[in-house]
């Protein structure tokens, strides 16, 4: 597991989906100087949710982004627990599938929390 931490200045509005929002623009921003290729934001299926998908060389890169303004409620990457990360394998695998996608794809699940002006970002997360 890579981990990646990057201060930048940033700062925090109170719309709970528009700030998911300008965050993850942030992180696909970080994604492609970073030679990543988005593919999709906000993919959704009945399966679950994934915020970003990326092509990263020759890997499918199934991303997910949190947020926290501060400590209080924990940091970002502790809110991705073992269902969530479930569902975003599940959601994954759709994809894949409704993309006609062989079962040999090389896929990875990535992680990037923001805390306050901080970015963590973790290659094989999960």
């Amino acid at each position: 597991m890579d981990c990646i931490v990057v201060n930048r200045g940033m700062s925090v509005t109170k719309n709970n989906r528009a700030t998911g929002s300008i965050y993850e623009e942030k992180i696909a921003a970080f994604l492609k100087q970073n030679g990543f290729m988005i593919l999709e934001r906000n993919y959704r299926c009945k399966q679950g949710e994934i915020d970003i998908i990326a092509k990263d060389g020759k890997y499918f890169v199934f991303i997910e982004v949190k947020f926290r303004a501060s400590g209080s409620a924990g940091f970002s990457l502790e809110a991705i627990d073992h269902r969530k990360a479930m569902r975003i394998r599940n959601a994954a695998m759709y994809y894949l599938f409704s993309h006609q996608l062989p079962e040999e794809t090389p896929c990875r699940f990535d992680a990037a929390g923001i805390d306050g002006e901080e970015i963590t970002y973790i290659r094989n997360a999960f």
